[in-house]
């Protein structure tokens, strides 16, 4: 695994994040309107974003929103996103951001962790086995 130093995001961090998102859904969002959300999800302890570096270097990005629902009992922490730089995939970096991840999420009574990936990214649905997550749902989408 290549040795990188984790954590969590500010609002300095606000370039890297937004470089992120944008690389991980393949288009280029207005970057005021992503300001106004990163700054707003920032003052929300119930959303993290956890970042990894090699020197100042950022090179993954990982995310989590917890929620209280009635249907599990509890809190529950869904990831929203994660991305990698693709020159240091297969390094171990996801893994280490999602041990990291899993740690805060234990810090924070949550009960159990979900993630939702398209269908497309098949490398993505086998990292998150590898990491101990199974396939149980399907995810239905209706754009307003």
């Amino acid at each position: 695994m290549k040795p990188i130093s984790l954590r969590l995001a500010t609002l300095a961090d606000f370039k890297a994040v937004y470089d992120f998102i944008n690389l991980l859904e393949n288009l280029v969002y207005d970057a005021a309107v992503q300001r106004r959300l990163y700054e707003e999800n920032l003052k929300n302890p119930d959303i993290v974003y956890l970042l990894a570096f090699d020197n100042e270097k950022p090179l993954g990005l990982l995310s989590m929103h917890i929620q209280n629902l009635m249907h599990h009992a509890g809190r529950i922490g869904e990831i929203q996103e994660m991305y990698v730089d693709e020159a240091a995939r297969s390094l171990g970096i996801g893994k280490q951001l999602m041990d990291e991840m899993r740690s805060i999420a234990k810090q924070r009574n949550v009960l159990q962790l979900e993630v939702t990936s398209r269908l497309a990214r098949t490398d993505a649905h086998r990292f998150y086995e590898r990491e101990g997550f199974a396939f149980t749902h399907k995810k239905f989408l209706y754009k307003l």
